[in-house]
């Protein structure tokens, strides 16, 4: 990979390619004005967008040569949205982008190339496996700004009273879910049927949904078998939950997690904050997260979750220039610090772990976990492979399929998605 590329030449060079009226920003800055770029957050609209609002204050306040058109996008709208806009040159100068949408968007010419650039002049900072994720064929295209992964959380006080500890293996979760059955009522385990969550099965006996290397479908190979009878396994048998396939079912494992009716479920630092609403972790210190278990092969892990920030390729060179700069101010220590004690997010730089920061359980846990996050392969259609997946779990969880016709209709969804992939 090329470093030490200055920011005026890289970007001027992307400008050639540019149009005259730039992203989604207003193109009419007057001469010497401030540069208004436009940025598009596809936070959450009342539990993490006011942080952001005042950080670009803050960041418009410092550099008074810069203006910031704050848009909140609603997540679930904001790829297809960003796609249609960035085809027609409308885009936003600066887009939160999920880190599956990096490599699909970089593909497409939609962002800029980041190495070289102010944005990621501390890229060192980062934690490595965060910027591998930002990258498509040798470039970085993304700077982290929220990470995330999946851990088993638990409830301390009922792993406790039933004399058990944080299982290392799926095994052991079996074990441990029927003691807590017998010592206190409640069930020791919930699991979920969503194909996003039934990855660390996966990681547990080293396979994917595909080899993105070997340009091959594996989500029917051995170790996937494996992986997803041990899946299915655990929602049978005592202290632990029946599979719930209604649409409501991640708020229904959520809620029983956070009032104590259900000692363990597999979840993301998405859900801290509400973690403490519940009448559970009144003492946040209850809150137990530890790496997910283990599969045959020893290994534990779960994909790496997010978002970085990415520079629009269609905007003008100004525009371009002031976007480096708050992307470098958004993702700064000090930034990161904000965020993660506002938000209770995890920051994406090891220096933005601050002594404060750990004083909340649920951000000092989930930074243990981290290490074992595994990165998503650069494969611009990787997030859309979970939507089979997505079809298929529940059905194969709640009876209505065998593994094997499940995993096969998986298996042929997939290949649609990636026609160059053997099976």
């Amino acid at each position: 990979m090329r470093r030490g590329i200055a920011a005026t030449a890289l970007v001027a060079s992307l400008a050639l390619a540019a149009t005259a009226c730039g992203g989604d920003s207003d193109s009419g800055d007057e001469a010497g004005g401030p540069v208004t770029i436009t940025w598009w957050d596809t936070s959450n609209a009342t539990n993490e967008a006011p942080t952001y609002q005042a950080l670009v204050k803050e960041f418009e306040a410092a550099n008074k040569d810069i203006k910031v058109k704050y848009v909140n996008v609603p997540f679930d709208q904001a790829q297809n949205k960003f796609d249609t806009a960035a085809g027609s040159k409308g885009a936003p100068d600066v887009l939160r982008s999920e880190v599956g949408w990096t490599p699909a968007f970089a593909k497409k010419g939609f962002f800029v190339p980041l190495d070289g650039t102010e944005a990621l002049a501390e890229q060192d900072k980062f934690q490595p496996n965060l910027i591998e994720q930002a990258k498509y064929e040798g470039k970085t295209y993304g700077v982290p700004f929220t990470t995330d992964t999946l851990a088993f959380v638990y409830n301390k006080e009922l792993f406790e009273k039933a004399g058990v500890e944080a299982p290392k293996t799926w095994d052991d979760l079996k074990k441990a879910a029927a003691t807590i059955k017998d010592k206190t009522g409640v069930d020791g385990y919930w699991g979920s049927t969503a194909g996003y969550y039934a990855q660390p099965f996966l990681y547990g006996e080293g396979t994917d949904m595909v080899d993105a290397d070997a340009k091959k479908v594996t989500v029917k190979s051995p170790e996937a078998e494996k992986a997803y009878g041990t899946w299915l396994d655990l929602f049978d048998g005592k202290g632990l939950h029946k599979a719930d396939t209604t649409a409501d079912a991640y708020a229904h494992i959520q809620d029983a997690f956070v009032n104590g009716k259900v000692a363990s479920i597999i979840q993301g630092p998405w859900e801290i904050t509400n973690f403490y609403k519940g009448s559970a972790f009144k003492d946040r210190n209850n809150l137990g997260i530890a790496t997910v278990p283990a599969g045959s092969t020893g290994k534990a892990g779960a994909p790496t979750g997010g978002h970085n920030l990415s520079v629009y390729a269609g905007s003008t060179e100004d525009k371009q220039q002031a976007a480096l700069k708050f992307v470098k101010f958004m993702t700064s220590a000090k930034a990161q610090e904000t965020i993660a004690l506002k938000n209770s997010t995890l920051p994406t730089r090891d220096d933005a772990y601050t002594a404060e920061v750990k004083t909340d359980p649920g951000i000092a846990g989930y930074q243990t976990v981290l290490p074992a996050a595994q990165p998503r392969p650069a494969l611009p259609e990787y997030s859309s492979l979970w939507g089979p997946m997505d079809d298929e779990l529940p059905q194969i969880a709640g009876g209505k399929e065998s593994l094997d016709k499940g995993l096969g209709d998986a298996e042929t969804a997939i290949a649609k998605l990636v026609p160059d992939f053997s099976k």
